[in-house]
């Protein structure tokens, strides 16, 4: 058998995996940074961290922790407020410069990428492991910062194999070693496997990804459908997934925001329901989609309040959405402490464009949204936007987990 650089596959996926992306970023842009512990949190008032570099995880400080505890930890841990509009633009770069690999890549999320590089192994004329090598050196060359690089015959086992080496890897496991190489792995390992089917699985005896052999594929199927169908061939190193080259439509579209804890504040909750609603009306018509029926919640300790409700016609004025929201606070809330917000379009379809089928008043409206989008694209989110706005929450955008390079999920939140 020829060495596996040289071999050409019959299927063969790359998967890439920033290395601490935020973190990398901020130590490539602020060299003082560079061989030091970050921390990067949600701004400057943030205290929970969402990412850290590998200089600060060897203290076993870890993403999710408290600032606070990690400095008891690491009392040298460099705090660095959160920059999401730098990491998408970085992002955007490298997934720009892995289409120059393979034509057929998935954007998984704002820092990994699977690569479906079957049909470019004759236009390369190498196999998986040089291409993924190649991947692996244009990520440097488009952006200054390290990636690990999973190799294999499926996306489940090339995301495994990555995880395997990080940071600055590259790992390989031919598809024909899948299944040895998985067979001790817990099942719960597996990217998709979480807490829920794992505790199905035990009881059915299986705990590591060699056990799954021994179960029927019907068991899974009846539970949960072509899912556990998938996770059955996943165990084995044959996930059937494809890799997702386009971005789906949405089913629905929504922006949410994390309030001070227990805010019983009538006017505080509802400049916040503005605020998420003039952002999930923008980005409709910056997507030139509407929406008919819309759901409204607050978080309070107990769980979610709130409801749904239907437009006469499909709309992405924030206007109406406002006053669905004021509708949810005189029929829902009564008083309680609330801690997050969350408006979501239900049924974003594409916008209509007769505008003979709206009112004066309507077609007025439509005019200026148009000009202060316009403003707002140009200037700044909210350089133009309702005074009550004013006092609006000072949290930070963030990268939401569906983030996309482009199309309707090319936002931040």
């Amino acid at each position: 058998m020829p060495p596996t650089h040289l071999q050409h596959w019959s299927r063969a996926i790359v998967f890439i995996d920033m290395d601490a992306f935020f973190a990398s970023i901020e130590q490539m842009d602020y060299p003082e940074l560079r061989g030091r512990p970050v921390g990067v949190t949600n701004g400057a008032q943030g205290t929970c961290l969402i990412t850290s570099s590998y200089e600060a995880r060897a203290y076993g400080i870890h993403t999710g922790m408290r600032l606070k505890q990690a400095r008891k930890l690491c009392p040298d841990i460099i705090q660095r407020p959160a920059r999401p509009r730098r990491y998408a633009e970085v992002s955007t770069r490298i997934m720009a410069a892995l289409q120059d690999v393979s034509p057929d890549i998935e954007v998984f999320s704002v820092d990994e990428a699977f690569l479906d590089v079957t049909r470019c192994q004759r236009y390369w004329k190498k196999g998986p492991e040089y291409i993924g090598r190649l991947a692996k050196q244009r990520v440097y060359e488009a952006a200054g910062v390290h990636c690990t690089v999973g190799v294999s015959g499926d996306k489940t086992t090339a995301k495994f194999a990555a995880k395997q080496f990080k940071p600055n890897g590259f790992n390989i496991i031919p598809p024909w070693e899948a299944g040895e190489r998985l067979k001790d792995t817990p099942v719960t390992a597996l990217c998709g496997i979480g807490r829920g089917i794992g505790e199905f699985l035990a009881k059915y005896g299986v705990k590591t990804c060699g056990d799954m052999a021994r179960l029927p594929i019907g068991i899974l199927a009846k539970r949960f459908g072509n899912l556990g169908r998938r996770i059955w061939h996943m165990c084995q190193g044959m996930d059937p997934d494809p890799v997702q080259t386009r971005v789906a439509a949405p089913k629905s579209m929504g922006h949410g925001k994390v309030m001070p804890p227990n805010t019983r504040d009538e006017n505080v909750i509802l400049t916040y329901l503005i605020h998420m609603s003039e952002k999930l009306a923008a980005r409709l018509r910056r997507n030139n989609m509407q929406a008919r029926r819309f759901a409204v919640g607050l978080r309070c300790r107990s769980g979610w309040i709130g409801g749904k409700y239907t437009c006469a016609i499909p709309i992405n004025d924030s206007h109406i959405i406002i006053e669905l929201c004021r509708e949810m606070m005189e029929t829902e809330w009564r008083g309680e402490g609330i801690n997050g917000v969350q408006i979501t379009a239900l049924d974003p379809v594409p916008a209509m464009q007769q505008m003979e089928m709206f009112t004066e008043t309507a077609k007025k409206q439509q005019r200026l949204n148009a000009v202060m989008d316009q403003i707002n694209q140009r200037y700044g989110e909210f350089a133009l936007a309702p005074a009550q706005l004013l006092n609006r929450s000072s949290m930070p955008n963030v990268i939401a987990p569906a983030w996309k390079p482009h199309g309707h999920r090319q936002f931040i939140p």
